[in-house]
C-alpha cells in the first residue's frame, strides 16, 4: 500500500501533539485532484493550528498546512491534467480538511489555481497565503483610487509575511512606502525591501485621542488590527482607504464614524480564504509580474517539516521575519 510522509497532529490529554509519520494514501480525503506536494509554508494561522489555538481543527488526527504548491498526480477534472503545476491557498484546507504539510494532498479542483509561468513551487510558497493576501490588499486599494502619486502608503506589521510582501509590492509599484514595526533591528531588511521610512509601532498602538488626526496616509495595508487600525482610520487622507487583513494586535475595533462622515474614508476587508477563483487567478498573475523575486528571496528561509513545532510559537509572537517555506520532503 502506497504511503506518503506528513506532519500529523494528534490530540492527547487535551494537548495537540505533532509527529512526522507515514500515512496510507487511501486515507486522503475525497477530491477530484491528487497533488504531489513540493512545498508548503508557515503562516500565522498555521502557528495557531500547530499550537491548538482557536478550535480551528475539529477532528484529529489531522494534517495541517493551509497552502501548498506542487504538481498534479491524478485528476478527475477536465481543468487539470497530470503534470500541471498548481497552487492552493485558502478554502479552509489545513483546518477542516487535510492540508499541505505532507507529500500528497487531495482537494476539489475548484480549490486549485494554475501556477503562473516564471514561478517555481518554492517561489510560489515563499509568496504563499501571506503574499496572496498582501496582493489582494493592494488590488483593493487600487480599486478604491490609490495611485503611485497619491502620497505615503503605510504598511503595519511590516516585518511579518504579509507586511514584507506588501512593502515590496507597493514600493515596486511606485508608492512611497512607510513600514511600521516593533523591531528596529530590521531597519536594513525593510529598507532593502523598499521601505522609504520606518515608523515605530508604538506610534500607532495607543487608542486615538480624538476622532480625527492630521491627514497622513494615502492608503494603508494593516495586518495588526485593534487600536492600530483605529488610529489609522483617524489619519487617512480625504477619501483614502485602509485594507484590513490581520489581527495580530487584537480583533476588537473601537472607533468613531467621524472619519467616514467627514473624510469619506473606506475600511476594506480582505478575505483570502473564500476569495473567488477569478480574483485568485488575477492576484497570482499580478504577483508573478509585480513582485521582485530578488526581494522575495531575501525575505525567505526554507525549513523541513520537523522544524515547524518550534517555529509555531515564534510566529505567533512576531519573531519570524518574512516568509518561511516548508520543504515537505525535508
Amino acid at each position: 500500500m502506497a504511503t506518503f510522509r506528513a506532519l500529523v497532529l494528534h490530540e492527547e490529554g487535551g494537548n495537540v501533539v505533532p509527529r512526522i509519520e507515514a500515512v496510507d494514501e487511501v486515507q486522503l480525503p475525497p477530491g477530484e485532484v491528487t497533488v504531489a506536494v513540493e512545498c508548503s509554508t508557515l503562516n500565522y494561522k498555521d502557528g495557531m493550528i500547530l499550537q491548538g489555538i482557536g478550535r480551528l481543527v475539529r477532528a484529529y488526527p489531522h494534517i495541517p498546512g493551509i497552502d501548498f504548491a506542487g504538481t498534479v498526480e491524478r485528476s478527475e477534472s477536465p481543468e487539470f491534467a497530470p503534470g500541471d503545476p498548481v497552487i492552493l491557498t485558502g478554502w479552509r484546507v489545513g483546518e477542516t480538511q487535510w492540508g499541505g504539510y505532507a507529500e500528497k494532498a487531495r482537494v476539489k479542483a475548484s480549490y486549485l489555481v494554475p501556477r503562473p509561468e516564471g514561478l517555481t513551487a518554492r517561489q510560489a510558497m515563499a509568496i504563499g497565503t501571506a503574499g496572496f493576501t498582501a496582493m489582494l490588499a493592494v488590488m483593493a486599494l487600487e480599486r478604491h483610487g490609490l495611485r503611485s502619486n497619491s502620497g505615503d502608503v503605510l504598511v503595519t506589521g511590516a516585518a511579518g509575511g504579509v507586511g514584507s510582501i506588501a512593502v515590496s509590492l507597493l514600493s515596486r509599484l511606485g508608492h512611497r512606502t512607510v513600514a511600521s514595526t516593533g523591531r528596529p533591528e530590521l531597519r536594513d531588511y525593510l529598507t532593502e525591501l523598499g521601505a522609504a521610512e520606518l515608523l515605530d509601532r508604538l506610534d500607532l498602538a495607543a487608542n486615538p485621542s480624538r476622532p480625527l488626526d492630521s491627514e497622513r496616509w494615502a492608503g494603508a495595508v494593516d495586518a495588526v488590527g485593534g487600536t492600530t487600525l483605529a488610529t489609522i482610520l483617524t489619519q487617512l487622507n480625504y477619501r483614502a482607504s485602509v485594507a484590513a487583513c490581520g489581527l495580530a494586535g487584537g480583533s476588537e475595533l473601537t472607533a468613531t464614524v467621524i472619519p467616514f462622515l467627514l473624510r469619506g474614508v473606506s475600511l476594506l476587508g480582505i478575505d483570502s480564504v473564500m476569495c473567488p477563483r477569478e480574483e485568485r487567478i488575477e492576484a497570482w498573475r499580478r504577483l508573478a509580474r509585480d513582485l521582485p523575486l530578488d526581494r522575495l528571496e531575501r525575505m525567505t528561509q526554507t525549513v523541513p517539516l520537523s522544524a515547524l513545532p518550534d517555529l509555531a510559537p515564534q510566529i505567533l509572537k512576531g519573531e519570524v521575519r518574512g516568509r518561511t517555506v516548508v520543504d515537505v520532503a525535508g
